[in-house]
């Protein structure tokens, strides 16, 4: 399975490819590590984005797309734009896309620790956040606490 780890930070969407195949991960290469919505009030720029991001997908064969979900309130909430570029991702009709929630990534992350350090994988320090995501989202159903 071939996922795309979404990880959104205001108008930037970092992104990290992540391949799981006979039991094996696999960092492809990928064109792209970062998607920047330039003008936050144009709807030009918001299709364009959202048709950037779908030929992105669609180039890569990208099975699924996991989304690292933001709290609507609070400290650590997520911006308005933020949101925005998220139902942006959400609405491309060929895309499977799930928001999953951080306390879910820790939990999977906390049963399921990733074998390498970050700095091996030759990604940049804001990919992390989505090489997290995906990498949680690839081992939460395939290596799930059995005792559940």
């Amino acid at each position: 399975m071939r996922v795309c780890g979404v990880d959104i930070n205001s108008n930037d969407v970092n992104v990290c490819l992540l391949s799981l195949k006979d039991e094996l991960f696999e960092l492809p290469d990928f064109r792209t590590r970062k998607l920047t919505l330039k003008d936050i009030n144009s709807t030009q720029e918001l299709r364009h984005f959202q048709q950037t991001f779908a030929k992105l997908m669609e180039d890569y064969k990208v099975d699924k797309v996991v989304i690292r979900q933001r709290p609507m309130k609070g400290k650590f909430a997520g911006g308005a734009v933020g949101f925005k570029l998220e139902a942006a991702i959400e609405l491309i009709a060929s895309l499977k896309v799930t928001v999953m929630p951080t306390t879910d990534i820790k939990e999977s992350l906390k049963r399921n620790p990733i074998q390498i350090s970050y700095a091996e994988t030759d990604l940049k320090a804001f990919q992390e956040g989505a090489f997290n995501t995906a990498y949680a989202f690839l081992m939460k159903d395939k290596y799930a606490d059995k005792s559940e």
